[in-house]
């Protein structure tokens, strides 16, 4: 049994930047890790932890700055995230609101003032880029830090890795390899991190850091690597000043005269 280790050196996708996009203070402080990983704890102990400590609240707002490296080039900028936990994921380009997009159950939908273009799709698109059918859930809890499947669907085994538990099915998908590492001290992931070898697929999500909100563990720094083949592309976020609980809008209105972009 093995963790994977990707290299960084990134292409960028539509598809794949639609997936990492879609993730007033309340004295956050950054959650210090002193737990240890103990081989004692079964995986069914460590499941009903991780899910125990799933946050908890009915709307999110933060300012996340997003930087993508594409061909050893990195660009990045600054965006406002809300969020109506199950229902909406709001992002909005902070200064002039030149790209925005929400997701919600049923749709995922972008627009981008530079070119003047829009998307208005399901999630077969970014299923694709990811190899396994995504939902509004599934994108919601990466960016949450939860794991992307029910953990009590299937039987799964627990080892330690580097002070980590790592979670994964007892019989692997023959297509999938999936592993979750959870931290030992607050129980959320440290690393999600999957691979499809015929495809020649492999994505990984590191969590660096958390932050607590009002007793909420929430993301602080987040790290997404997938590739495809000879394409990679590499995403960090951070998330600053995040409030919890407060009344949000989301305003989304895509302009008239855009270009539909249609992805085959």
């Amino acid at each position: 049994m093995k963790i994977f280790q990707l290299s960084i050196n990134p292409k960028v996708t539509i598809a794949t930047i639609l997936l990492v996009l879609a993730f007033s203070c309340n004295s956050a402080k950054s959650v210090i890790e002193s737990g240890v990983a103990s081989d004692k704890l079964s995986a069914k102990q460590v499941i009903k932890q991780h899910k125990k400590n799933d946050a908890d609240f009915k709307t999110l707002k933060a300012r996340v700055k997003i930087d993508i490296t594409q061909n050893n080039k990195s660009q990045g900028a600054g965006f406002t995230l809300r969020i109506e936990k199950d229902k909406v994921i709001w992002l909005s380009e902070s200064i002039l609101g030149m790209a925005r997009m929400m997701i919600t159950p049923d749709k995922v939908r972008f627009y981008n003032k530079l070119d003047n273009e829009f998307f208005d799709g399901d999630y077969k698109l970014l299923s694709d880029v990811v190899g396994i059918d995504l939902d509004f859930m599934k994108v919601q809890n990466i960016l949450l830090g939860q794991a992307i499947n029910d953990l009590n669907d299937e039987p799964h085994q627990v080892f330690v890795n580097n002070n980590s538990y790592a979670v994964s099915p007892k019989d692997q998908n023959a297509l999938i390899e999936l592993f979750y590492l959870i931290n030992p001290s607050h129980f959320k992931m440290d690393s999600l991190q999957m691979q499809q070898i015929l495809e020649k697929r492999m994505l990984q999500v590191d969590y660096a850091s958390y932050q607590e909100v009002k007793k909420q563990i929430i993301p602080e720094n987040i790290s997404i690597i997938a590739v495809e083949g000879a394409d990679q592309i590499a995403i960090t976020m951070e998330f600053k000043s995040v409030s919890l609980d407060d009344e949000v809008r989301f305003p989304f209105n895509i302009p008239s005269g855009y270009k539909e972009i249609v992805i085959k």
